[in-house]
């Protein structure tokens, strides 16, 4: 009797982190392809602004363009490796530690980066709309 309830318990156990790992991939799956969306979105809006730029000699600026491309960038960046993390949720291996490693690394690194030029370019916007450098630079 005993043997019997916990194969029982062993098999719904089974059962149910089946259940969760399915899930789970469907959630990463979402995130993947919340991040392929934000991507798109990011590539014809910059396609669209850029062609005016080109075009009509628009307003903006070349920057001001890089400067909206890259946020979307950003932002599918952070849903991949939301992705990726999801991915290792359930039963990870060593190995799939030490590929989410890598890619959080590079991910962050990507991340950093777009950052400082994201920040670099909203200054230098910001100095062309007042036309004022800020203190303490020439």
């Amino acid at each position: 009797m005993l043997l019997t309830c916990l194969l029982l318990v062993e098999l719904s156990l089974e059962a149910v982190e089946s259940q969760v790992a399915g899930i789970v991939q469907w959630v990463r799956f979402g995130a993947e392809l919340i991040s392929i969306i934000i991507i798109t979105i990011g590539v014809v809006v910059t396609a669209y602004a850029g062609s005016r730029l080109f075009i009509s000699r628009s307003h903006k600026t070349f920057n001001q363009i890089h400067f909206t491309f890259s946020r979307y960038l950003v932002m599918a960046l952070e849903f991949e490796l939301a992705a990726d993390i999801i991915g290792t949720a359930i039963s990870p291996t060593w190995d799939q530690l030490g590929k989410l490693a890598v890619i959080a690394i590079i991910r962050t690194f990507l991340n950093y980066f777009l950052g400082l030029e994201m920040k670099e370019e909203k200054k230098e916007l910001m100095e062309k709309q007042i036309g004022v450098r800020p203190e303490g630079e020439a």
